[in-house]
């Protein structure tokens, strides 16, 4: 059975050839020195940008986006905290970068709503992603039958809501389901507030009764 070219696409991707005088090696000397937001004519990723909803077509937009990386240790203190309030160990951001990635882009283009997103390439100092963006008020995205849910009302702000692809994976919701996850949905706030409710409304039963 035959590959199609998506598929050869997507095994180039999977290890890309970062080598001296290469393709990539270029693009990211390029990359590094230009702006942080760049709008781009077509995805560089096609095969990753079309499974996440990409569509060559008016109302659809690409950008690349720049996010610095690396960890959060901080500087130790010389004193005057006890190890445990010094805040240089197990500091962990709550978001990954990719999701940084798309809520800096969706408040550099206020009337445009985030998609997706994708990995695109990595340096020392930065994480460059491609974040497909989507005009709500076009009308060829209002008559696709594919996109037009992102004109809906529940789809404001989808990206800062963590809707998005990324967004459910930093959130817990890729790949937990069953048994073991009640307590991810619809999210973790808010299932610890229906159980600090079950705690309250118990309480006021057993205090009903020893009154009674």
């Amino acid at each position: 059975m035959s590959k199609s070219a998506y598929s050869y696409i997507g095994d180039a991707w999977k290890k890309p050839d970062t080598s001296h005088e290469s393709a990539q090696w270029h693009r990211l000397i390029e990359w590094r020195e230009g702006e942080s937001f760049v709008r781009v004519d077509r995805p560089l990723r096609l095969d990753r940008a079309r499974a996440l909803g990409y569509k060559a077509k008016q109302g659809v937009i690409v950008v690349r986006a720049r996010v610095r990386r690396g960890g959060l240790r901080k500087k130790r203190f010389d004193g005057g905290r006890v190890p445990s309030k010094m805040g240089v160990k197990k500091i962990t951001m709550k978001q990954n970068t990719q999701v940084i990635a798309e809520q800096r882009t969706a408040k550099r283009f206020p009337n445009l709503e985030v998609l997706n997103s994708y990995w695109v390439g990595e340096d020392g100092k930065q994480h460059y992603y491609e974040v497909i963006l989507v005009d709500p008020f076009h009308p060829s995205i209002r008559a696709d039958k594919d996109l037009s849910w992102i004109a809906t009302r529940p789809a404001t702000n989808r990206v800062l809501r963590g809707k998005t692809s990324a967004g459910k994976k930093h959130r817990g919701l890729v790949g937990n389901k069953g048994k073991g996850a009640e307590h991810l949905r619809p999210s973790v706030r808010k299932s610890g507030r229906r159980q600090k409710d079950k705690l309250v409304w118990k309480k006021e039963k057993q205090a009903e009764k020893t009154r009674q």
